[in-house]
């Protein structure tokens, strides 16, 4: 077999960073260059790392890159040096036997074991000069005295290349694997050393091999990925190992599609077709389902629609696309993702809405993250540079979408680094909340007569605590009849969902606080500008900075006009108090324009391994205060968190109806005023609907009854009926109410039965 043809085992040493990573040219070679399953693949590697010491780094290029990462590179770069030391001082054999060395067979067989074996098999060359060394330790007996002295020294240099070998942390590793083990078996190497692979036409490098040891806990499937959840050995964290459908192509697959990457990258997209990424997709899929195509044809492989589909998929995927980020995005359980700097020598991380935490199989080049934030700056018309080394901005893929955020240097000295918060596909809803546990039925009852009753909310809560989550929720108890603007820096917001299921709204998006020298126009001013457009309700997606004290003036302006509400980071009202007041410089006056705050933070086990989103606060701003509203008791909880029984529960006063706001409320409607039984028999017949809407989803296995599109039309009937009844008898009888509702829901739910069955 000849591996030393052109285009076969050229070599090249790049500076990557702080590695040096040989990339090692197969493409022209007959066979699979595996370290662990080719003796020669080995041994001419070998003759590689000896002239070239620091490599820190293996790449085999094929149709895939094979990968030895530095532990085991550095495992064979140890036994490279050992091979070099042997052979050019510490190996002095012709000084044991002599002028006629070459006539003698020990010579010759200990020559071939330190020269050739040890490069292409180290194990067996360590263990067959163990056996020789066995072997003439038992001949020192037979020997005739003026032999023994010559035999001895031999015996030496044997033991002393065994222990030079034995020395090395690959036969080290190999202990566990020696016994038995026979000259030329190498088992042994697929136990120490697994490459990552990847496409040609790819930049993201995959572990493809299931982790030995690891118990497999959980698999499903996304799109057309298989994901696998692993316990690990010897970490807390758990193994999110993606199988995408690249990784199982046919060569034939692999060069179609390497070959239309290759045609397809000639054309770079322009800014202006960045305008509309749906768009641009759409152009990429039609055009390379086309290319693709023909290429299939040119070299007579004949594939089917559904393949033709797939690799278009792929091909945009790697192209336009931002490769496997895709793929996790897609999924509805991931969360979070994470990339850190410097990228190439780490794994992507994830939060999973089951198992938390993971390390994924997945390990993005450096070329691969340069080419996101080429990207992202185009999508998002931010800058990503020296001078403003942060990026926030939004991604939307097929079935996706997502906050990014971006860091590069010289704020993150080591390269690019990126977080992707993953929206939900559809908007959060309260009773969805409900069955998650982060709020209580009452807690949604409670919320949804605020809602309606058109006060100012603050959602405040730590990072990941699901705030503008909760927001989106809160927006789908709001009326179809009302306007609705929304004022965000990164769009984040169910806004084209709610759109499309009739909302009357707009959406702004100004710029970002941490963002200079971009056209976008201020937060403070957006929101400004929205006093000027019009009777409309105010969500604002985040408030960051110089934007709250806007933020207040529409606060004072809306009251009791419109719900005016946004997130903020803190994690108690006494801490969004000095937050807004002391950090952002709103007037203590001003900061009693809000309402209501409702606190949303993590709730972990005592071990510390689990956390769950949880409503721990939802709690009145008084108006009757002057310097602080925690000493004057300015600040009254509706409801408070019980970590006994995992909910957030009502408290005395919400009990027994000391709440200004609620009375407030209640004072702009007729049949409420005055009568706080009213108002508390208003709340919990709320909640009872939110618990029946999801009584009925889980024993009918219907789970799009508590998505946004059927809550609305459920919280649109509430209102329809509840007219209905105070027409008819001249109050709001709640009774009444829920049971015409109900029949309501009833009549939906059998029609919808019927539907799915057809």
């Amino acid at each position: 077999m000849d591996i030393d043809k052109e285009g076969c085992f050229g070599w090249d040493l790049l500076r990557e960073g702080e590695e040096n990573v040989l990339r090692v040219n197969c493409e022209q070679c007959s066979f699979f260059p595996s370290i662990e399953d080719n003796p020669l693949v080995m041994s001419k590697l070998m003759d590689i790392l000896i002239s070239n010491q620091g490599v820190s780094r293996i790449i085999f290029y094929q149709k895939r890159d094979y990968e030895y990462d530095y532990e085991q590179t550095r495992l064979l770069t140890e036994v490279a040096r050992i091979q070099n030391r042997l052979v050019k001082g510490g190996f002095a054999a012709h000084r044991v036997f002599g002028v006629n060395a070459k006539a003698d067979q020990r010579y010759v067989e200990l020559q071939n074991m330190v020269h050739n074996v040890l490069k292409s098999d180290p194990v067996s060359a360590f263990v067959e000069i163990k056996r020789i060394h066995r072997r003439e330790v038992l001949r020192l007996e037979s020997l005739p005295q003026e032999y023994v002295e010559r035999q001895k020294a031999y015996v030496a240099l044997l033991e002393g290349v065994a222990r030079v070998i034995e020395d090395s942390r690959l036969v080290r590793l190999a202990g566990p694997f020696l016994a038995g083990h026979k000259p030329g078996d190498r088992a042994v190497y697929r136990e120490l050393f697994r490459p990552i692979t990847k496409p040609d036409f790819m930049f993201t490098k995959l572990m493809a091999a299931f982790p030995a040891e690891a118990e497999e806990i959980d698999s499903y499937t996304v799109k057309d990925s298989e994901v696998a959840i692993f316990r690990v050995p010897d970490t807390i964290k758990l193994l999110y190992h993606l199988t995408p459908p690249e990784f199982r192509l046919s060569e034939e697959k692999y060069e179609i599609l390497d070959a239309a990457r290759s045609i397809i990258s000639e054309h770079k997209p322009q800014k202006s077709e960045f305008v509309d990424p749906e768009r641009l997709r759409q152009v990429f899929s039609n055009v390379g389902s086309d290319l693709i195509e023909e290429l299939s044809s040119s070299r007579g492989v004949k594939l089917r629609n559904s393949e033709v589909g797939e690799l278009t998929r792929i091909l945009v995927r790697h192209t336009i696309g931002f490769g496997l980020i895709d793929v996790l995005l897609q999924d509805e359980k991931v969360q979070d993702i994470t990339v850190n700097s410097p990228m190439g020598m780490n794994p992507v991380f994830l939060v999973h809405e089951s198992y938390e935490d993971c390390f994924t199989n997945i390990i993005p080049s450096q070329s691969e993250g340069e080419s996101w934030g080429s990207k992202l700056r185009l999508l998002s018309g931010r800058p990503l540079d020296e001078a403003n080394p942060i990026l926030d901005t939004e991604l939307v893929i097929p079935n996706a979408r997502a906050r990014v955020a971006v860091i590069g240097p010289p704020l993150d000295p080591s390269g690019l680094a990126y977080a992707f918060r993953r929206h939900r596909d559809k908007p959060w809803t309260l009773p969805l909340f409900v069955k998650q546990r982060m709020l209580s039925p009452l807690a949604a009852g409670l919320l949804s007569f605020v809602i309606d009753g058109s006060r100012t909310l603050l959602i405040a809560g730590t990072r990941s605590a699901g705030k503008t989550s909760l927001l989106g929720a809160l927006m789908t108890e709001i009326m179809r009849k009302h306007r609705l603007i929304t004022i965000e820096d990164t769009l984040e917001l169910p806004v084209s969902a709610l759109k499309e299921l009739g909302y009357n709204i707009q959406s702004m998006k100004v710029a970002s606080a941490m963002t200079r020298g971009t056209t976008e126009v201020p937060a403070d001013e957006g929101i400004r500008t929205t006093l000027r457009l019009g009777d409309s309700g105010l969500i604002v997606g985040e408030v960051r900075s110089v934007e709250a004290k806007a933020l207040y003036e529409a606060m004072r302006v809306g009251a009791l006009a419109n719900v005016v509400a946004g997130t903020i980071h803190g994690d108690s009202p006494f801490g969004i108090f000095d937050r807004v007041v002391n950090d952002l410089g709103v007037p203590r006056t001003s900061f009693k324009a809000t309402d209501i705050i409702v606190v949303a933070n993590p709730i972990r086990s005592a071990d510390g391994l689990h956390r769950w989103r949880r409503v721990t606060q939802i709690t009145e701003v008084g108006k009757f205060w002057v310097d602080d509203p925690l000493i004057e008791k300015g600040f009254r909880d509706l409801m408070k968190y019980n970590s006994e029984t995992d909910t957030v529960e009502p408290t005395a006063d919400l009990l027994n109806g000391d709440s200004d706001i609620l009375k407030a409320i209640a004072g702009n409607v007729k049949e409420w005023s005055g009568s706080w039984d009213a108002v508390w028999d208003n709340v919990l017949l709320r909640a009872k609907m939110k618990e029946a809407l999801i009584g009925y989803s889980d024993r009918l296995g219907m789970p799009d009854m508590l998505e946004a599109g059927f809550v609305i039309q459920a919280n649109d009937e509430f209102h329809r009926v509840a007219e209905s009844v105070r027409e008819e008898l001249g109050f709001l009888d709640s009774k009444r109410i829920f049971f015409d509702w109900n029949e309501w829901l009833k009549r939906k739910v059998k029609k919808a039965s019927i539907a799915s069955e057809v």
